[in-house]
């Protein structure tokens, strides 16, 4: 039987052994699915266990790092968690060829994240855009509990308005607020203002006849939608010094340009391109304890914010000079939450010699801006298949069981031919005879 009641008050034994008796009954001593990746030392694993509910095991990814991004004149050796083969690699050969060819240049314009109260009010907007004048500033002073240690940092509320939102949905309005987080990511300090907010807007409101019984508060809520905590990276050089497998010079522009152009004209070529982008963002989000799902919603929204999906990033010539950038938002912390409890996400800002979140925004957005080089580079010359599916020979040979001088004699066959899983899986049957 699948249903289960109260199943997260069990044990984790009793879960496992739950899980094991209705799914794996079958098979002989199932608990070692589970078991085999527990980590060896108790109070490293129950750190692991209490990240969220109802844990059976740990879910390993590789941890690696990509080194030789220079940016803006400083050197950096950046981690990465990612289970995607060659994305690691692109972004290092990306790093590796630009830092001779002058390095990543990147600007932060903005760090300001929004979140919003919304509402429904179904009365005369002359009335309730006088009671919010009257009452913005009693939210902002009932606040401050909440945002006096944020705002000796330098942080805080930055504004608080009232936003008519009818014409999209009859009677809807919002408080939207910004704030300033710092090196915080700042969700459940957002989400706690916000919540401040409603509560002193319905007291208030309770106690005014213009809008009693007309108003209804639906939810408070930060926006994972952060169109002014944003940064750019850019990389350029000469024309002529572009170099691009067999392409050079002004045919290597040109054709990196032509196909920039097209990624920002049709929505089939963005997707892929944009997810090209992710595949390097994501992976030092992960690295760094921070929420890669948050950076997705808004990049992917960003790149809708004309409304038309587009690419996040754009190359260009001016003059005798190639320039490609990338402009996204990212909403980043290098302090609470994992990044205070998981060891490794400690060992990732180390490597990165402990940055602020200023300064992570600005290296994520480089390794964006990488992992896109090596992707169009790839696209424009070689195709992509011949270096991806080079970088995935290794788990070909895992799924077919080969043993480590069976990789040493097909590698070097496959060195300079197409690699398809039926091609290997062929050679290493002609190689066994």
């Amino acid at each position: 039987m699948k249903h289960i009641d109260g199943f997260s008050k069990l044990t984790k034994a009793e879960k496992i052994a739950w899980l094991c008796d209705t799914y794996f009954p079958e098979v002989e001593n199932a608990s070692a699915l589970f078991e085999r990746y527990q980590n060896a030392d108790a109070e490293l694993q129950k750190l692991h266990d209490e990240f969220i509910e109802n844990t059976v095991s740990n879910y390993y990814l590789p941890f690696a790092v990509a080194p030789n991004f220079v940016i803006n004149g400083r050197t950096y050796t950046v981690p990465m968690v990612i289970e995607e083969s060659s994305v690691v690699a692109a972004a290092s050969r990306a790093a590796k060829y630009w830092q001779t060819h002058g390095g990543f240049h990147t600007e932060v314009l903005d760090t300001q994240k929004t979140g919003h109260v919304h509402f429904f009010f179904h009365g005369e907007k002359a009335d309730l855009t006088a009671f919010f004048a009257r009452v913005q500033p009693l939210m902002l002073a009932n606040a401050q509990p909440i945002t006096a240690n944020m705002e000796k940092r330098g942080g805080g509320i930055t504004s608080l308005t009232l936003e008519d939102k009818t014409e999209a949905l009859a009677h809807y309005y919002q408080l939207s607020a910004t704030f300033e987080t710092l090196d915080a990511m700042g969700a459940n300090f957002i989400n706690s203002c916000l919540e401040s907010f409603a509560d002193t807007f319905r007291d208030e409101a309770e106690r005014d006849p213009l809008l009693q019984g007309k108003y209804e508060v639906v939810m408070s809520i930060l926006s994972n939608y952060v169109p002014n905590c944003v940064v750019r990276a850019e990389v350029f050089c000469p024309v002529k010094d572009l170099k691009i497998a067999h392409l050079e010079g002004e045919t290597a522009a040109r054709k990196f340009v032509q196909a920039l152009a097209i990624a920002n004209a049709d929505v089939y070529r963005a997707t892929t391109h944009n997810k090209g982008i992710m595949n390097g963002i994501d992976a030092v989000i992960l690295a760094t304890g921070n929420d890669f799902r948050a950076i997705e919603a808004g990049a992917h929204a960003y790149a809708a914010r004309t409304g038309r999906y587009k690419s996040l990033s754009d190359a260009w010539i001016t003059g005798d000079t190639f320039h490609f950038a990338l402009e996204l938002p990212l909403a980043l912390g290098t302090v609470g939450g994992l990044t205070n409890l998981h060891p490794l996400v400690k060992t990732a800002l180390a490597i990165l010699e402990k940055p602020n979140a200023r300064e992570l925004m600005q290296i994520v957005a480089c390794v964006g801006l990488a992992q896109n080089f090596s992707a169009v580079s790839s696209l424009i010359s070689l195709g992509i298949q011949k270096g991806h599916m080079k970088m995935h020979l290794n788990n070909i040979f895992n799924q077919l069981g080969a043993s480590e001088d069976e990789k040493k004699v097909l590698t070097a066959y496959f060195k300079d031919k197409t690699v398809t899983h039926s091609e290997v899986k062929r050679e290493l049957e002609k190689l066994r005879g």
